[in-house]
């Protein structure tokens, strides 16, 4: 769906439109974004006054603990997942690898590499078809950032390549370290990690993710196949080199944020900037420029940020402060429970 005004001008605080106009500017220079996603999200059982995993719907049992990458954790809600690839495949949703996560009770399901608005289309689409499905399956389905104080946060890991009119990836130049086009993108996403995090963390309780050592990047930093940075160059054949940008949680608007990435990697081609060298080691130990941790701050710096304005329209720029202030002031006259109730199965 796009929005118009009545003169058939594109509306500059459509999210969709935001996405459009920073792909028209790839396309511009003759590139094209591929993009894939990695969602993860919980299935809760929210029928009591404390959130628990559900029951297996196949043992009746509920499990005592995360299991990370278990395909016994899959088995147990076997028909709820074969439901999710089924509605997926008649949806046009191209789903491919599910695993379960650090969180107990959380999984991820990863959607193949495409066209960046398809992308943002099936990570919409996606998570409406998941949070339906489980309430069919007599449970809830939550994408929230930080449902669990004590588990790990939802994210969504965002991996993108840029092909040039020929279809090469401009990211491979035949070797693990990639080409200048590869650093300039890194560092222009670098640049803006900070101002951008309104968009990657939106909401009240994104920013309980944030916290060190808790499978979420805090650090303004990248690496070459290093999970504790907040910009991943993965490893693999060269002509699959790409970023990973690891810092969006799962509670984002997709199209924003594909906007919001994409649009910081094109401004660090254009400006053909070289980002700091890559760490190595544990992030979450060093001494390296940090993300905003607080929702006041993150949403006074997307307001005034050049960078930001060189991403998105004044208007949407506008109506987002004017909304998140707005949401900053309802969120905080409420309980923890309420907290939990808005977000819940919401975003």
């Amino acid at each position: 769906m796009w929005m118009f005004r009545e003169d058939g001008r594109p509306f500059d605080g459509d999210p969709r439109h935001a996405l459009n106009a920073v792909l028209q500017r790839y396309a511009a220079r003759g590139l094209t974004p591929i993009v894939g996603t990695e969602l993860e999200f919980y299935l809760v059982d929210d029928s009591g006054t404390d959130l628990r995993v559900p029951p297996s719907p196949r043992s009746g049992k509920r499990r005592p603990g995360a299991e990370i990458l278990s395909l016994r954790a899959l088995d147990a809600f076997d028909g709820f997942f074969t439901a999710l690839y089924d509605g997926a495949d008649a949806m046009d949703i191209p789903t491919e690898t599910a695993i379960s996560e650090a969180g107990l009770g959380q999984f991820e399901i990863n959607l193949s590499h495409g066209p960046a608005m398809k992308a943002a289309d099936d990570a919409w689409l996606f998570k409406l078809l998941v949070r339906g499905l489980a309430r069919q399956h007599g449970f809830a389905a939550s994408f929230m950032a930080k449902p669990y104080p004590d588990y790990s946060g939802n994210g969504m890991h965002v991996h993108f390549s840029i092909l040039d009119e020929e279809g090469r990836n401009i990211f491979d130049n035949g070797g693990p370290e990639g080409t200048d086009a590869l650093h300039h993108a890194i560092a222009g996403c670098l640049k803006a990690l900070g101002p951008s995090a309104l968009i990657m963390a939106p909401h009240g309780n994104s920013y309980d993710r944030l916290v060190p050592g808790a499978h979420a990047p805090t650090s303004i930093c990248w690496a070459y196949e290093n999970r504790t940075a907040a910009i991943r160059v993965p490893g693999g054949a060269p002509q699959a080199r790409r970023i990973e940008h690891r810092v969006a949680g799962g509670d984002v608007n997709p199209y924003l944020m594909l906007a919001a990435v994409l649009g910081a990697a094109l401004t660090g081609l254009e400006d053909a900037q070289m980002p700091a060298a890559p760490i190595t080691g544990n992030a979450y130990d060093q001494d390296l420029p940090q993300l905003p941790t607080a929702w006041g701050d993150a949403i006074d710096a997307f307001e005034t940020d050049p960078t930001i304005a060189r991403i998105f329209p004044a208007e949407l720029i506008r109506n987002l402060v004017a909304t998140k202030r707005q949401e900053a002031q309802e969120f905080a006259t409420l309980s923890d429970e309420e907290r939990i109730d808005l977000y819940l199965d919401t975003v």
